[in-house]
């Protein structure tokens, strides 16, 4: 199994929330876990058709940050959230 796999392997091994949260809070750091809510925010702000340069203001984050959601939303990922 490839890392990626071992990865998926590992989050789907999480059986409840709380499980979950014990899990990411044990491999990502603080800022890593800040900075992956981040970009599910932008997600789903641009989803609902927010304008990039508004989700920026509001995120305080870069243009090319919330760009990058917008690509890989066209690129056909995130269609479950």
């Amino acid at each position: 199994m490839n890392k990626v796999g071992e990865l998926v392997e590992a989050f789907l091994s999480n059986h409840s929330k709380e499980e979950m949260i014990v899990f990411l809070k044990g491999i990502l750091t603080p800022k890593e876990l800040d900075e992956l809510s981040q970009r599910l925010r932008i997600v789903k702000m641009l989803k609902k058709g927010i304008p990039h340069q508004e989700i920026a203001r509001r995120l305080k984050v870069g243009v090319a940050t919330v760009t990058r959601g917008s690509r890989e939303i066209k690129m056909g990922r995130f269609h479950n959230i």
